[in-house]
């Protein structure tokens, strides 16, 4: 099914769980895909693959190594010469693609974008999970944000490659936006560890452009569309929106404050208050998402990030704190312990102590 039409005149078309942006002349692409990736002139189509076999069930190859799966898929699936196209592929549903286009005098910009993040949300500089080995991949969580950039204007290949850097710095300022957690470390996502990106420009086009960074129009619109449909993608596929981030369950778990965790400090400090899991989660459930909390722990949040940054001190950092606990209605009972300043480690560990206890102490006070 036909479900878009770009003003070059190519189409994009959803079919066998796919999208397929078939070309109708000339194109210069420039892509991560394992199938005929990196820059090329003499592709004919490319597109963005659904392998989620379903629910609980995971993501298989069809052959030895990715390229040739993704070259029988091109094939027996699609329709596709696998010569002359390229894919990519994830776990995200086709029916939740975003595409925002814009146009400005002689260009238009359309980023066809799905992606999810909840569970494969990366850093980068995060700790890897396996090595390439003569081109075998290894199984990694679901979670992908694949990003076919559509530009009807003729590039150089010096704006081919810019144009790539900044749909990249666009996903991931969407992430930033949304302060969206790694799910490898504590820090905030940067992209998710299977991003995909293809690039395509139109040949034919009597625009030729030579620039695509951030003082120019087309490096705004990238951004712009990118980071647009980014976020919808994101919302569409898995619900991850502002108001998801407005919880602070959901701004703390990427340093520890669990659930879990906070259940089990209330335990050990209340053995015998008598009271059942399911009433402490009702107590937090109702408190998670008051605003004035939510406020001061995405502050106290910050405050953590800073100091793992290095930006600010220690003692900086806690002085700080421990007004963010007072206005959450978190008393802090200590003080900050003597230890080597250098020991940031020690110190956000501690300063994630004084807020969890805070919290449960919170918790308690309304049981």
């Amino acid at each position: 099914m036909k479900i878009y039409q770009l003003s070059s005149g190519d189409e994009v078309h959803h079919y066998k769980k796919s999208l397929v942006v078939c070309f109708k002349g000339p194109r210069k692409v420039l892509s991560t895909g394992p199938n005929n990736g990196g820059y090329r002139t003499d592709l004919e189509a490319v597109f963005n693959n659904d392998s989620n076999p379903g629910s609980g069930m995971a993501c298989t190859l069809r052959a030895e190594t990715y390229e040739a799966h993704m070259d029988l898929l091109a094939a027996e699936d699609l329709g596709l010469d696998p010569e002359h196209c390229t894919g990519l592929s994830t776990a995200a549903s086709m029916d939740n693609v975003s595409i925002q286009t814009m146009a400005y005098e002689d260009f238009s910009v359309t980023a066809i974008v799905t992606g999810g993040i909840r569970t494969n949300a990366g850093r980068i500089g995060d700790p890897a999970v396996w090595h390439e080995k003569a081109g075998i991949s290894h199984a990694v969580k679901p979670g992908t944000i694949n990003i076919i950039l559509y530009i009807d204007a003729n590039l150089s290949g010096g704006a081919l490659a810019r144009a790539l850097v900044s749909c990249t710095e666009a996903k991931t300022a969407a992430l930033q936006e949304l302060l969206a957690p790694s799910r490898y470390s504590r820090g905030l996502a940067t992209g998710s560890g299977t991003d995909g990106t293809i690039i395509v420009s139109n040949a034919q086009s009597e625009t030729y452009l030579t620039n695509a960074g951030k003082h120019c129009k087309l490096g705004e619109y990238i951004g712009k569309t990118v980071k647009k449909a980014v976020k919808e993608a994101l919302e569409r596929q898995n619900g991850f929106c502002p108001e998801y981030q407005h919880n602070i369950m959901n701004r703390m778990d990427r340093f520890g404050v669990t659930e879990d965790s906070l259940w089990l400090e209330y335990q050990n400090k209340n053995e015998t208050s008598g009271h059942s899991r399911a009433e402490f989660a009702d107590v937090l459930d109702h408190l998670k998402t008051e605003d004035t909390l939510v406020t001061y722990t995405s502050l106290y949040a910050h405050l953590l990030d800073q100091l793992d940054w290095e930006l600010i001190s220690p003692r900086e950092a806690w002085e700080a704190g421990k007004e963010m606990l007072k206005l959450a209605g978190l008393e802090p009972e200590q003080d900050m312990p003597e230890s080597n300043q250098e020991e940031k480690e020690v110190y956000i560990r501690w300063m994630t102590a004084q807020y969890q206890e805070g919290l449960v102490e919170k918790i308690a006070g309304r049981m």
